[in-house]
């Protein structure tokens, strides 16, 4: 069984900052992690290759640093690695990254046919969830998003069986192979990487393909040209102001909440002209 994990190298969003005047994400100093949901998703790709057998192998799109998120997903155990790095790619929104991907997977599977396509959930630089099933599509793939546990691979009936995780429970789901999975966080935890493969890593170099390498490719659904989304602004949000204390007996304290509650719904109805 071959399985293809796409990840992305992301900024470490709990130390970014906002650029005030450009309204872009301020880089700067801001250290490159492999996205997190992309890691379970890894992990994953793994334990189900150490239950069925087969081959893991990892796409990602990106500038040629992203060759260390490549080289942290060798330390999980996947055994190949494939970057499509070419400035045609550049600003890329969701449409244009999907169809990249999908192009660079359609290079892969003429070397060796996929079983299944594992993407993280979202990236935590977007929070969109939109690549995945993009991918599926473009593939012809059934999309199984939001995977919160794989009960079962039947490789030779081509099935696979899945819990994918709803707001108030989960649903048991059965599908076609190939298919394209994204999971949740929940899924597994990722332990601490063994050292034979923490010096595979080090040593690990992956094969870096441009936009020529990836053969016929329609130039105009790359990069910004083919992005039909633009971010208009990007701002912080206002951090929480202090709530109000309450003081006094607790009959004191309700009638200061009726209060309140019903200056703000005064506030309310005039603002609606009510």
């Amino acid at each position: 069984m071959h399985i293809l994990v796409c990840i992305k190298q992301v900024p470490d969003t709990k130390i970014i900052k906002i650029d005030p005047k450009t309204n872009t994400l301020d880089r700067r100093g801001v250290p490159a992690i492999l996205n997190p949901y992309d890691t379970h998703a890894v992990e994953e790709a793994v334990r189900l290759r150490a239950r069925y057998g087969g081959k893991v192998s990892v796409l990602s799109m990106g500038p040629p640093q992203a060759v260390a998120a490549i080289k942290k997903c060798v330390e999980i155990g996947v055994d190949e690695g494939y970057l499509i790095s070419d400035r045609a790619f550049a600003g890329a929104d969701t449409l244009a990254t999907s169809y990249a991907l999908s192009r660079a997977i359609f290079k892969i599977m003429k070397e060796e046919p996929l079983d299944m396509v594992i993407c993280g959930k979202m990236a935590i630089d977007g929070d969109t969830g939109q690549v995945g099933p993009g991918i599926a599509r473009r593939l012809g793939i059934p999309p199984l998003t939001g995977v919160k546990k794989v009960e079962e691979v039947n490789e030779a009936g081509k099935q696979i069986i899945v819990h994918r995780k709803l707001e108030d429970g989960y649903e048991v789901l059965q599908s076609s192979l190939p298919c394209l999975l994204t999971v949740e966080k929940e899924i597994n935890e990722v332990p601490y990487s063994s050292m034979p493969n923490m010096i595979r890593a080090a040593r690990y170099r992956p094969t870096v393909w441009t936009v020529d390498d990836l053969g016929e490719v329609d130039r105009s659904q790359l990069g910004l040209k083919g992005s039909p989304t633009i971010v208009g602004k990007m701002f912080s949000p206002p951090k929480p102001e202090g709530g109000k204390r309450l003081e006094g007996k607790p009959d004191q304290q309700v009638s200061q909440l009726v209060e309140i509650l019903m200056k703000e719904k005064r506030e309310l109805l005039v603002k609606g002209g009510v």
